[in-house]
């Protein structure tokens, strides 16, 4: 299982917010890339860098961060806030995105999202699957859909989606453990997708727990920003 530290920017600085409230912000490093570059020197090769101002101005913010964190370090940054246009995706992978991920632009606009499949790769692009009771939350998880969770990953699946990042809101960022059973569900329904579980983790037995199940990936935040975690535990997944 790939473990996947996450970086969230707001004003360029490191930052960890409860259930995607904007008001529950807390600071944790105003060095992104000092932080990116301790990861990497954990034996980590995967980031996931969130461009919460982005998300919110709907257009990349903090592509300086992602400039620097590219050019700094060998991290895969996946890196997602924000990208709704053709022109904000070219210009993440530009400044050094490995990979994009894309939320809100896959259920506002599916073509263009479709598009990005077939133009990019599959290898290029992660949907970003966020669910509240399992319907679609878009908008940095202000707006709660229609649509169900599974049934909205099963679509894209089938339009060749390898990459799938899913976060249960209600448990982002309260360190109270993921939704395993809902991972479980997920690859099930959906086998071979490589599912990225993320939201909740908050010991190393929730991480061990995720590895027992399958899923492709973790994504660790505040555990890790809150000492619940260490690099030298997180390194022993690399090992």
């Amino acid at each position: 299982m790939e473990i996947i530290p996450a970086i969230d920017l707001i004003g360029g600085k490191c930052v960890r917010l409860s259930q995607g409230d904007y008001s529950s912000k807390k600071e944790y490093h105003d060095d992104p890339v000092e932080m990116a570059k301790r990861f990497e020197d954990a034996g980590i090769s995967r980031l996931h860098l969130v461009d919460l101002d982005g998300a919110k101005a709907k257009k990349i913010i903090n592509g300086e961060v992602l400039r620097k964190i590219s050019g700094q370090t060998n991290l895969k940054v996946d890196f997602g806030g924000g990208i709704q246009s053709d022109s904000e995706i070219q210009k993440a992978f530009e400044f050094g995105a490995s990979q994009v991920t894309g939320g809100s632009v896959a259920i506002k606009n599916r073509p263009l999202f479709e598009s990005w499949i077939e133009n990019f790769g599959p290898e290029k692009i992660i949907l970003g699957a966020d669910a509240k009771n399992r319907k679609i939350a878009v908008g940095g998880w202000e707006e709660t859909t229609e649509v169900d969770l599974i049934p909205f990953i099963k679509d894209f699946a089938a339009k060749g989606i390898k990459y799938v990042i899913c976060t249960d809101v209600a448990k982002d960022g309260l360190l109270q453990g993921p939704s395993v059973d809902l991972y479980q569900e997920i690859m099930e329904q959906i086998p071979g997708i490589n599912l990225i579980a993320s939201g909740g983790v908050s010991s190393m037995t929730d991480l061990e727990e995720l590895e027992k199940i399958g899923v492709y990936g973790a994504i660790v935040g505040k555990a890790y920003y809150e000492g619940r975690v260490t690099l030298n535990q997180l390194s022993t997944f690399n090992s």
